[in-house]
């Protein structure tokens, strides 16, 4: 039944090679229709005096990050044969297996003061076995969230073979105010918009924020000074810096080297805008581009080997790659159109981006030699897009249209199912999606 777990879940993501539980399983996927797992998760238990409301939280939000994803439905409690009243006791599969549950998830929170652990266990129960090791969180009773999200993310990944994302966050532009008046200002959030955590104040405009590979740093792009410069800021402490350039010199679209000790970006200097690149450690400056057309919005590969970015060098904006290093650049977007806003997948195997056609706004995949696009929406004006860290969702801004339009962030998964809102107060853009939390 773990291969039917497995097959399931591959079309719904349109993935390769998979490890499953037990040894490596090869699936080639075609059409069909898609039926998520089902899951059912009791409410943990409570192993001590006061771990009442921690456990029910816990328990919720767990299936909260499962069922959000699209490829998991959870079996209600309504439909239970029996109940999980201890951590230790055995597991009833045929009663699971009575209400077409095919996943079990169990656990049990302590709590001790306002420390807390949190013990899990998960079952495949149509063959009535343990997928792993049972497995223990400790955190604090106010960080319930993340341990959440950990049991989450181990769920997910031992079902799927892959890594979660769930126990990530995500730094965007806050709006408020109207559209002719927009305020603007950093902020962070974990995945779900819970959290919200403001970084800046809203005295001037700020664009783009990007985080840095492992989440200690953001780049943004500030119009403090009248035009754009970069900062760079300490998610810790708020302290920024900003990178060096020279009076009169604009730069802006941002991001991180993979090892996070230099940055590429754009810079206009007289009329031309290019491609650079600077080391964070000892200011030094590299011309990655040349040509008398704007280059903007670079992205490196995951190995740091390869930058995609976009150029109007054929005459409209489309996409390019070269070497990190700068040189000779191919194109890869051949479709009607505009395209722009490249973002290289975690995984290496496909570009996000933003497409432009018929009057219509599109996030979009494609492998890296332009072949098999697929735009996974369409509205007045999508952009933005950004990678979970596992490279199976993308994050990206929505904005409605007319004068009272206003932005918010929206997630889809790379098959262009499971489209949603992230639920958030106010207007909000440019997200940008972190690592897992250490």
């Amino acid at each position: 039944m773990m291969k039917r777990f497995l097959s399931v879940l591959l079309a719904l993501m349109l993935a390769g090679p998979v490890l499953a539980q037990g040894g490596p399983l090869r699936l080639t996927i075609t059409d069909g229709v898609i039926e998520p797992i089902t899951f059912a998760a009791p409410r943990f238990e409570v192993e001590t005096p006061g771990a009442e409301g921690v456990a029910s939280d816990i328990s919720r939000l767990v299936v909260q990050d499962l069922a959000g994803t699209g490829l998991f439905r959870e079996v209600p409690s309504t439909a239970f044969i029996s109940q999980i009243t201890s951590f230790a006791q055995p597991v009833a599969f045929a009663d699971w297996r009575a209400i077409n549950a095919q996943a079990l998830i169990v656990g049990a929170v302590a709590v001790s003061g306002e420390q807390m652990t949190v013990k899990f266990r998960l079952y495949d129960v149509f063959s009535g076995q343990e997928l792993g090791q049972g497995l223990q969180f400790a955190g604090t009773t106010s960080g319930w969230r993340r341990v959440a999200h950990k049991v989450a993310d181990a769920v997910y990944s031992r079902i799927t073979g892959e890594g979660g994302y769930f126990d990530s966050r995500v730094v965007f532009v806050a709006e408020s105010g109207p559209k002719d008046n927009r305020q603007k200002r950093l902020a962070i959030m974990d995945y779900d918009g819970a959290n919200v955590q403001f970084l800046t104040d809203s005295s001037s405009i700020v664009l783009a924020p990007r985080f840095s590979p492992n989440g200690d740093r953001v780049l943004y792009t500030s119009f403090e000074s009248g035009f754009p410069r970069i900062n760079v800021l300490n998610v810790a402490t708020v302290g920024r810096q900003q990178l060096a350039t020279a009076p009169g010199e604009m730069a802006f679209s941002p991001r991180f080297s993979r090892d996070g000790q230099s940055v590429i970006y754009s810079l206009s200097n007289g009329g031309n805008t290019d491609i650079y690149r600077t080391d964070l450690n000892t200011g030094q400056h590299l011309r990655l581009t040349s040509a008398p057309s704007i280059e903007t919005a670079p992205s490196l590969s995951p190995d740091g080997s390869q930058i995609v970015f976009e150029s109007d060098r054929s005459g409209t904006q489309q996409l390019y790659v070269m070497s990190a290093n700068g040189g000779e650049a191919r194109r890869i977007s051949f479709g009607p159109g505009r395209y722009g806003t490249p973002v290289w997948s975690p995984r290496g195997d496909l570009v996000a981006f933003t497409k432009q056609n018929a009057g219509r706004f599109h996030i979009g995949v494609m492998r890296l030699d332009g072949s098999e696009e697929r735009l996974l929406t369409s509205s007045f004006l999508d952009e933005g897009p950004t990678w979970s860290p596992n490279g199976r969702v993308i994050m990206f801004s929505r904005e409605t249209q007319g004068a009272t339009g206003a932005s918010s962030i929206y997630s889809v998964d790379i098959s262009g199912r499971n489209l949603r809102a992230v639920p958030l107060q106010g207007g909000a853009s440019d997200p940008s999606w972190g690592p897992l939390q250490p």
